[in-house]
Order: C-alpha cells, then sequence, then structure tokens
C-alpha cells in the first residue's frame, strides 16, 4: 500500500490552501479568521488580492462553472437574472438555494456572506406565487408616495423570505421616447415625480434599517440617462442601449434629480447604465461615475455594473476590465460567458489580477471599491454575525394581506381616458361579456419581468384575471361570459373588451410602431358593429396609438400592467372606486410626434401629461 510521506502531505495542504483561496501563489498563506466586530478598514487590511478581487465579483447563478467557485474564488455576491430560478420554483426552494450558497461563502478564510441580487422590480416577480404589483409606469399615473413605499417593504419582506437581501430597483429612468422597450419600469417624464417616488421606493425596500430581518439592499438604476437614447442608436438600430446625446444641462436637469434623491435616502448601490452619454459608454465614463456621482454627490454606497455591462466597452475583454474599474465601478455582473475566453467570473478574477499586478489597476482603487462593498455589506448586518434567513417570513410570499396593498395599487393607477356615462356599470346587469386576449390572462397583465425575462401569456403565477374580476363583483343573477374573440356578445347589457401589449422586456420590447394588435382591432370592430356600450381596458408598458379605439369606445381606461390583482381594475369597473390615477406621460396622438413629452415647445398630444378623468 502507497503510504504519503509527510513531506507530500505537506505540499498537498499547501495545494489545497492555495485553491480555496483563488490567490497568486506570490500571495502570502493566511489563517482563517473571525470578521465579526472587526472594522471595514481592519478587514481589507488583512485581505489577499484574491480575496479582494472575489468581493469585486458577482457570478449568475446559473452560471456558475460549480457551486463550490462560491468558495474557491471568494465570491462575493450571486444574482438571478430573470427566469434564474431553483427547479423548483416556490419559496422554501428559493431559501434553500441561498441557505447553500452562503455556507459555501462562509467556509472561505473570512467567511464574508454573499449579497444575493435578484431584479424584484414589481414585487417579488420572479417567485411563482407571489404578489406582483403595478410596474412603474402605472405607480406613476397614481402618484402616491407612500403607497409605493409599502408595495416596496412588501416586497422587501417576499425578497427576505426567500434568502435573497439585495433587489436590482428602483428604476428611476426618465423616459423621452414611447418605443423604448423599458419604457414601463419609468414612473414618468417629470423628474420631480420620479424622484419623489424613486426616493419613496428607497425607504421601503430598506426599511428603518438595512439589518432589519424584513429589509433588502435597494440598487437605484440605471445610472444615467438610460431613458434618453436616441432612435437609431441603439440595439439593432433601434433605441435600447443606445447613445443620450444631450447636453450636460439637460442631464442635470432631467435625469439627475432622482439619484440626488435616492442618495439622500440612503440607497446602499447604484447601478451603472448600458447606454452611452455622447459617444462614451457609461460603464466606462469617469466623469459621471466617479467625478459626478461619488465626488460631487458624496455617494458612498457602491457602484455595480449591469449585465455583462463592461463587454459592451470598445477595446478587448481586458481593456474593459481595466477601464471599467478605473471609471468606477466598483462590482462587475459578470453572469455569464465573457467575450474573451468566454469562462466568465474566472476569466474576469484572473484578468483584473493581472491588471493589478501590471500597475494598470491602483491598489488604492481596488481598496475603494471594496470597503465600498463592505460597508454596505456590514449596513446589512452581514459582517457582525453568521447569516441566517428568517423562515418565518415565507409565509408573507403571495399573502392575502400583501395582495390587498397592491389590489390598492392598481385601482388608484387606473387613468380613465374617456366616458359617457356607461362607466361605472351596474353589479346587477342581466349580461356582461368579458372579451379580448387580455380578459383571463394574468401573464399579459403581468407585462415583462414576470416569471421570466420577458414575462409570458396565461396562467403564468397564481393571480386574479380581470374576468375572475368581474365574475365575483357581480350579483348572483349576472351572467359572465367569457368569449375570446367577441364572437358570442349576442343580448349582452355591456361587453368589456381587454387589448392591449403582449408581454417583453429589454431589448425586445423596443418598437418602431405602437399600434394595436390586429387581432385587438377585429375584437373592438366586432363589439363595435353590435351597438352594444364598449368598455375597453387597455394593458400596455406605454401609451399606444389608440385614435380609433378612442372614437369607438363608450368608456377606455388605461390599466398599464398591473400585474397579479386584476380585481383593482373591477373596484373601478364597478364603481367601488372611482378612478383617480393621472397621466405621468405625455399620450401622443400620432407616431409622427414620438417622441413627445411635457413641456416641449411643440405640444399637441392626444392628452396631455397629468390628464385623467373620473366619475
Amino acid at each position: 500500500m502507497f503510504k504519503l510521506q509527510d513531506k507530500h502531505l505537506s505540499f498537498l495542504m499547501l495545494l489545497t490552501t492555495l485553491v480555496i483561496l483563488g490567490c497568486n501563489t506570490t500571495e502570502p498563506i493566511v489563517k482563517a479568521e473571525s470578521i465579526h466586530g472587526k472594522s471595514v478598514e481592519s478587514i481589507v487590511q488583512s485581505m489577499t488580492l484574491a480575496e479582494k478581487v472575489g468581493q469585486m465579483t458577482q457570478a449568475g447563478r446559473a452560471h456558475l462553472v460549480r457551486e463550490s467557485d462560491i468558495r474557491d474564488y471568494n465570491l462575493g455576491s450571486i444574482l438571478s437574472g430573470g427566469g434564474s430560478a431553483p427547479d423548483v420554483n416556490e419559496p422554501a426552494a428559493w431559501a434553500d438555494m441561498v441557505d447553500e450558497y452562503q455556507d459555501l461563502a462562509s467556509q472561505t478564510r473570512l467567511g464574508i456572506p454573499l449579497m444575493y441580487g435578484i431584479d424584484a422590480i414589481h414585487g417579488h416577480n420572479n417567485v411563482y406565487g407571489a404578489t406582483i404589483v403595478p410596474h412603474n409606469i402605472g405607480l406613476g399615473a397614481m402618484g402616491n408616495p407612500e403607497l409605493v413605499k409599502a408595495l416596496a417593504a412588501l416586497t422587501a419582506k417576499e425578497v427576505r423570505a426567500t434568502g435573497i437581501n439585495w433587489t436590482f430597483s428602483p428604476c428611476v429612468a426618465n423616459s423621452r421616447d414611447e418605443r423604448w422597450g423599458r419604457a414601463y419600469e419609468s414612473f414618468g417624464e417629470d423628474p420631480a415625480l420620479i424622484s419623489l417616488l424613486g426616493q419613496a421606493m428607497v425607504e421601503g425596500y430598506q426599511g428603518s434599517a438595512l439589518n432589519a430581518p424584513d429589509a433588502v439592499a435597494a440598487c437605484t438604476k440605471h445610472y444615467i440617462g438610460d431613458g434618453a437614447p436616441t432612435w437609431g442608436t441603439g440595439n439593432n438600430g433601434q433605441i435600447d442601449r443606445g447613445d443620450a446625446i444631450i447636453d450636460e444641462g439637460t442631464l442635470r436637469t432631467l435625469h439627475l434629480p432622482p439619484y440626488i434623491e435616492a442618495i439622500e435616502a440612503g440607497t446602499a448601490t447604484i447601478m451603472a447604465s448600458y447606454n452611452s452619454w455622447n459617444g462614451v459608454k457609461l460603464h466606462g465614463h469617469r466623469q459621471l461615475l466617479t467625478d459626478l456621482l461619488k465626488d460631487e454627490l458624496g455617494f458612498e454606497g457602491f457602484i455595480v455594473s449591469d449585465w455583462q455591462g463592461i463587454d459592451e466597452i470598445p477595446g478587448d475583454y481586458k481593456s474593459d476590465i481595466i477601464t471599467s474599474i478605473n471609471a468606477g465601478v466598483d462590482m462587475v455582473m459578470v453572469p455569464g460567458i465573457t467575450r474573451g475566453s468566454g469562462e466568465g467570473y474566472r476569466e474576469f478574477i484572473k484578468l483584473l489580477k493581472e491588471a493589478v499586478n501590471e500597475g494598470s489597476v491602483e491598489m488604492t482603487r481596488i481598496d475603494d471599491a471594496v470597503t465600498r462593498i463592505l460597508n454596505v455589506k456590514k449596513s446589512m448586518g452581514l459582517l457582525d454575525s453568521a447569516y441566517a434567513n428568517d423562515r418565518s417570513l415565507i409565509s408573507t410570499v403571495g399573502s392575502a394581506e400583501h395582495r390587498e396593498i397592491a389590489r390598492q395599487a392598481v385601482r388608484e393607477s387606473l387613468v380613465m381616458l374617456k366616458n359617457d356615462g356607461t362607466l361605472p356599470l351596474a353589479k346587477d346587469l342581466s349580461k356582461i361579456v368579458v372579451t379580448g386576449r387580455g380578459a383571463d390572462n394574468v401573464g399579459m397583465q403581468c407585462g415583462g419581468w414576470s416569471i421570466a425575462w420577458q414575462g409570458g401569456m396565461g396562467d403564468i403565477t397564481p393571480g386574479t384575471s380581470i374576468l375572475e374580476g368581474v365574475q365575483e363583483m357581480v350579483s348572483s343573477e349576472t351572467q359572465v361570459i367569457h368569449s375570446l374573440t367577441g364572437s358570442d356578445i349576442s343580448g349582452a347589457d355591456a361587453v368589456i373588451v381587454v387589448v392591449g401589449e403582449s408581454p417583453y422586456a429589454e431589448m425586445h420590447g423596443d418598437r418602431a410602431e405602437l399600434e394595436l394588435d390586429e387581432d385587438d382591432i377585429q375584437v373592438i370592430n366586432r363589439v363595435k358593429s353590435s351597438g352594444i356600450p364598449m368598455v375597453v381596458v387597455l394593458l400596455s408598458g406605454r401609451p399606444m396609438i389608440i385614435n380609433d379605439v378612442l372614437e369607438d369606445a363608450n368608456s377606455l381606461l388605461a390599466a398599464w400592467l398591473p400585474g397579479t390583482e386584476g380585481n383593482g381594475i373591477t373596484d373601478v369597473l364597478f364603481g367601488d372606486y372611482a378612478p383617480s390615477g393621472k397621466l405621468s406621460v405625455t399620450w401622443p396622438a400620432s407616431m409622427d410626434q414620438i417622441p413627445i413629452n411635457w413641456k416641449d415647445s411643440n405640444y399637441s398630444p392626444l392628452f396631455s401629461y397629468g390628464y385623467g378623468l373620473t366619475y
């Protein structure tokens, strides 16, 4: 039998230690130590380069080469992108998964817990059964900062129930062009309103203290000018990730105020934007990331890149890393393969260490980034005690209490664009027909960033469709008919037609034309020809070109993307509540007017900013 000699055993122990530390052979081997109770400064001083670079690295859970890389590469953060869920998409399975990852992080020398990030941008929208609240465009029409704060607080509680402690929200974009596929992530086009609601959302997420068991770190995004690119400069010649060709005065007036308020509210993190400003990618823009955000505004949290955001900086991958870190990015989201060797976070770590050793990135910049990251983790309580999930919060996910708050937000977000007296409907009508693609379609109500990245049609998650809301609202004597195409409407006292946009998210949502789909138009024409009173409910992430529909309908409600609680719409349709929403965006009369925004010199929209009828 072969027997290891002492010298062989010592060599293997040394090799194992090096692998676990993920460091260069030139770095000293250090013993495990407790960080609890220590200052961030002393922790940073004790860290190896590998440990520092690891803290600056955020890997995607779906792209981990091995889960043990969390330990072996000292990773500081993991994220779930849209649709990146455990095999069983339920709250307990999420919590189990995060616990496993945190256990691996605890096995590193310093045992620094992970920040786990997720796009919980309208509720905990990746988790099956969670409460999905209206997208920001609806919250802008609602204009109620206290309710926005409550929505963020319930989201934080549901996020923490699954073990996650960081949400990539709020989005405080000022959307200047309705064709942009992320327009629904914006509260509107008035920087004062965006600032007010963005601040409320930060406060709701982060609660009374970041280390509270039901608080999550906020990430205000996308810094800066993400809603301002010129059509034709973005992805595939459209607008997303394009170039904001505006002067500094416009940037500061229209796009900077929400960040000032978010910093005042204590936002823990800020995400850099994909777009360029006058030809320079934000991920490599030192003037905006460091000189303005950190130095002038005094932001003390850390800047995280967007999904592979540094890859879009001109140059090879190593130069992307050097440019972005020197510009002020503190943590880099390296979710999958990179445009270098394709090894993702492993390659990023290797190349960043090389850049430091070569002097392309100063150690002072590394120490600044790691200090910022650890200061946030300390504020979250992650450096002071062993990480622990509060499993008692699981019962709050999709709870009746949370759904009732979301339902209130739905009804307050509705904007009534037209009403000839048809609304509110009586609850004791003999026959009501509900028709259109969105009539019984929770997925269409939710829009993008719902269970999957781009969302999906149909029963994607538990919720109340508009049809179900009607059935719950009317008297027992009222006959409610669901006719998808509007072919079965004879004898109805009223027809509710639910039309609008199929779900989409970034990139895929850019559209050169904003007319309704032909299927929607056919349903509307069919109902119009019957002469029966027609109420149109429009589900959309932005204003649509609706001139003909407006003329044909007796009543028309802009319901935006309300989420899972469709009964908030029927609360208004049947008069339990009067519509109170006001447009937070300008509604164009034609595609020729786009882009059109409040206070433009030539301003003659179909509906102006602030418009909204009531009973």
